[in-house]
């Protein structure tokens, strides 16, 4: 196994599990988690960081995917601490192996940063939704002022290489609505305590057309 490889299995799944579990960032997945109900999906569900945060007396089913094992033996393990029936299988959010239609909420939070084809991905999300279904997202992205965007496009290249294909620039509640979502409750920050170039936050609804 050469030293990337190495990285990427034993290394990366602890520096992210890490990174996605202070205290600020918790006080954000409190603001979008818990608006799940129904059927649930969750990408990127690696970690079982949001599973504190659902309402458990609106959610009647939960699945989801990642494509890192070592993470998703945290989520298994999560979900059984909660005593929760769940499908939760290793995956690509370019290629969701469930069926058209499936559930009423999918959960994406900090997922969209690092996926290989964004675009794609929120197609696939779409796809998953039931008519009226809605999307739950919180990221991070492309900061609104310009000096943090500067820094954000110049220390990208190294970043991605460091912590798993994460960029710093990629937009959120714009790309949601060019795959067909109306967007609703979209809502930023900059964390406390972060540098701005890698602290601006972002989240909101995204909902299908239909009934």
């Amino acid at each position: 196994m050469g030293f990337g490889a190495w990285y990427e299995d034993k290394v990366l799944p602890h520096v992210i599990r890490c990174g996605c579990a202070n205290a600020h960032i918790a006080a954000l997945r409190a603001k979008i988690v818990p608006l799940a109900q129904g059927r649930v999906f969750e990408i990127g569900v690696g970690g079982g960081l949001n599973q504190p945060f659902y309402d458990t007396a609106k959610v009647t089913g939960f699945s989801g995917i990642d494509p890192s094992g070592k993470l998703l033996d945290f989520a298994r393990g999560a979900a059984r601490e909660r005593g929760w029936d769940s499908d939760i299988r290793q995956g690509v959010g370019e290629a969701i192996p469930f069926d058209d239609g499936q559930f009423d909420s999918v959960v994406c939070t900090f997922t969209l940063c690092s996926v290989q084809d964004q675009a794609q991905v929120l197609r696939e999300m779409h796809r998953i939704l039931k008519p009226g279904g809605r999307l739950l997202f919180l990221e991070h992205g492309r900061a609104p002022d310009a000096g943090p965007a500067r820094w954000q496009q110049r220390i990208e290249p190294v970043w991605k290489r460091v912590f798993g294909n994460c960029h710093l620039s990629r937009e959120v509640a714009p790309a949601v609505a060019r795959q067909g979502f109306a967007v609703t409750q979209v809502d930023h920050t900059y964390m406390a305590k972060t540098p701005r170039f890698a602290g601006f936050m972002e989240w909101g609804v995204g909902t299908k057309a239909g009934v």
